[in-house]
């Protein structure tokens, strides 16, 4: 057992740092979103990829996913309170991304 094992940063990276994870939990800050809208709102991941982001983010307990007794078949995704959690972590990343990286600045000190 590793001391990052007991890390609840390393544990909370582990989870959302894998690519595309945060831009679903981002995606779905709004509300339910179906598997075809997180596609189309991720450009360039790939279906099978956000299959497995989704599940293991479910699995988290992060993701809940709701299927509906419908014909055609209906399943929609959405942020579980846990979920919702981590939006705060979202904001700060886009607040950073305003402040340090906005028109493709580098690191640079703002005015």
């Amino acid at each position: 057992m590793s001391a990052n094992d007991d890390c609840p940063v390393c544990r909370t990276a582990n989870i959302v740092c894998t690519k595309w994870t945060v831009l679903i939990i981002r995606d779905l800050e709004g509300g339910c979103a179906r598997f075809c809208e997180l596609e189309r709102s991720l450009e360039g991941i790939s279906p099978r990829t956000l299959s497995l982001r989704l599940r293991d983010l479910e699995k988290e307990g992060i993701v809940e996913r709701r299927q509906y007794p419908e014909l055609p078949p209906r399943v929609e995704y959405a942020l579980t309170d846990k979920g919702r959690d981590l939006l705060p972590l979202v904001e700060e990343m886009r607040c950073f991304g305003d402040r340090w990286l906005a028109d493709g600045a580098s690191a640079a000190v703002p005015a």
